[in-house]
């Protein structure tokens, strides 16, 4: 969500200029008129993620190093912005990959390799090129988790645009062998910073952009988890939650996206070691039993709708 406050400004502008027939030149002065004013308070982050990749296993102090031909049980691949990529993150365990490939490593005991593909800024449009360089660096991960979306409603994109364009990445990934786990567009309703009406508008956008990428990402073969359910946690504690720049998470913020995304994706794995002929059955009954154990769980709960699982982590305070 890198140059948010000028997509802010742009925000207001497609907002009121697609409606001039209808709304108000009062209308469109106001929206541009709060649109500044939440330039000016949220500023302008130009500070990098902390490099937090390598090779993750249950109880380590640190990530060793991954090196061609090393043996790792799974490689997790990032995609996505700034969220995705942990922007605002003062140091390397908070971002949300670390929390993710250290939760699968204590979970299961296996080794857990994190590569990061995200990047600040980026829009639906950018996941493209972030699978074409998946590809050329190596073969395709065993799990790959996409943070997108927020940027597509500030920079004004086509929900319908950005949707499909999310859909051909899970795609491509989902084809090439992985178990994708996608989190949709986070509640940007939530932003303070925004005043209303503006706020109403960006957080109805966001809803129905959230609403279109779980479809495309389910019938595209990716297990859908929809980050917006974390939106009144964020209404009710935005000191503990956002950044200092109010638009980004913080450190706890991001653990609660992570946890959100974690027993989705501890799941996916689980059935799909289940289902795998190839996997040994010594193998598969200890991996599975261990993947099991995690969800069924004091504190987690299963809720099914149609052919989706999703999981609901324990409350972490």
């Amino acid at each position: 969500m890198n140059r948010r406050t000028a997509a802010v400004t742009g925000m207001a502008t497609v907002l009121a200029g697609s409606s001039a027939g209808t709304a108000s030149w009062a209308a469109y002065r106001l929206l541009m008129a709060q649109a500044g004013a939440a330039r000016g308070v949220i500023g302008r982050d130009t500070s990098k993620p902390p490099e937090a990749d390598g090779v993750y296993t249950a109880g380590c102090e640190s990530p060793e190093p991954w090196r061609p031909g090393k043996p790792v049980d799974v490689h997790l691949m990032i995609f996505g912005d700034s969220t995705a990529a942990g922007l605002g993150c003062a140091n390397c365990e908070d971002v949300p990959g670390v929390r993710i490939a250290r939760g699968l490593a204590e979970a299961t005991g296996m080794s857990i390799r994190l590569s990061t593909k995200a990047i600040c800024g980026a829009t639906s449009k950018g996941l493209s090129g972030q699978v074409d360089a998946m590809f050329v660096a190596g073969p395709p991960p065993d799990a790959a988790v996409i943070f997108v979306g927020a940027n597509d409603v500030t920079k004004k994109h086509s929900i319908s645009a950005s949707a499909h364009r999310l859909g051909a990445a899970v795609a491509r990934l989902h084809d090439a062998g992985a178990v994708v786990v996608v989190g949709t567009c986070p509640d940007l309703g939530t932003v303070a910073a925004i005043p209303q009406p503006l706020r109403t508008i960006v957080h109805n956008w966001s809803v129905r952009l959230a609403k279109a990428q779980f479809g495309v990402s389910a019938d595209a073969g990716a297990h859908p988890v929809p980050m917006g359910d974390l939106g009144p946690q964020f209404l009710t504690s935005p000191d503990r939650l956002f950044a200092a720049d109010g638009f980004h998470p913080s450190a706890d913020g991001y653990a609660l996206a992570a946890g959100h995304i974690l027993p989705v994706l501890v799941t996916a794995l689980a059935q799909r070691r289940a289902e795998s002929p190839q996997a040994r059955s010594a193998e598969r009954r200890g991996i599975t039993a261990r993947l099991r154990g995690l969800v069924e769980s004091p504190g987690w709960r299963v809720r099914r709708s149609a052919n989706l699982v999703h999981i609901e982590s324990p409350v972490q305070n």
